[in-house]
């Protein structure tokens, strides 16, 4: 059995701005096999065994196991060993590669599936598996132009979809600015709009934020019952 071969995810490609990022996925379910999962875990740096020791569940013990896999297969794809790579951490907690300052990375997981990013510049994402829609807690956390956004929704489907966009756009800008939980939910907007007269694409845009001057910009990929989002962090030069 190869790890290479068996517990390897696959990639898509978004383009952003001019950017392609690689988002890499995988249904942690292939990691139910006790042997499997411990031929996995065993190829992976000891850094990352210890985040995967820390979960007491089995089920979050295989979404970390994933992530990690996913971060190894995407770090190896920019020539770059997982077993022997050096992390640092930002002030907020988040990790980079200070020998590589153009590999950006994140990671997410939810349900079953762990997802991975990576990007030439500071990048962010977020997987959520598609519930109801908690209105309450939107209005707790929301400002009040997307908790009105939400409830223009029909209850059911439509509504938890808007939902879990909403979430999930939110999660990924914050972790792309990487300020991680000093920044509310609520000190920031993302607004979604058609674009043009001709009802076209859907533009996606942060407003009244407070993260450094930059431009954010967004991709979403949706499984059969998972929504993705991805920020990217661009610069003004």
């Amino acid at each position: 059995m190869k790890a290479d071969k068996e517990f390897s995810g696959e990639m898509i490609p978004l383009e952003i701005g001019g950017s392609t990022v690689e988002l890499y996925w995988m249904n942690t379910g292939v990691l139910e096999d006790a042997v499997q999962f411990a031929y996995a875990y065993q190829s992976l740096s000891s850094r990352r065994q210890k985040k995967v020791d820390a979960f007491l569940c089995m089920k979050d013990k295989k979404l970390s196991l994933g992530a990690g896999l996913l971060l190894r297969q995407g770090l190896a794809a920019h020539g770059i060993n997982e077993q022997e790579a050096v992390f640092a951490y930002g002030e907020n907690g988040k990790p980079y590669l200070p020998d590589h300052p153009d590999v950006h990375f994140n990671l997410s997981h939810s349900g079953e599936m762990a997802v991975a990013v990576f990007a030439d510049t500071a990048v962010g994402c977020d997987i959520e598996r598609i519930g109801a829609a908690d209105l309450p807690l939107a209005a707790k956390f929301f400002p009040e132009r997307e908790y009105r956004y939400l409830a223009g929704f029909p209850e059911g489907q439509q509504q938890a979809v808007a939902f879990y966009r909403l979430w999930t756009l939110k999660e990924s800008f914050v972790k792309a600015v990487g300020t991680g939980l000093s920044l509310p939910l609520d000190a920031f907007e993302i607004a979604i709009a058609t674009g043009g007269h001709d009802g076209g694409k859907e533009q996606i845009e942060v407003r009244h934020h407070v993260a450094p001057a930059a431009r954010y910009l967004f991709a979403e990929h949706f499984f059969s019952e998972y929504c993705v989002s991805v920020c990217l962090r661009i610069d003004y030069n």
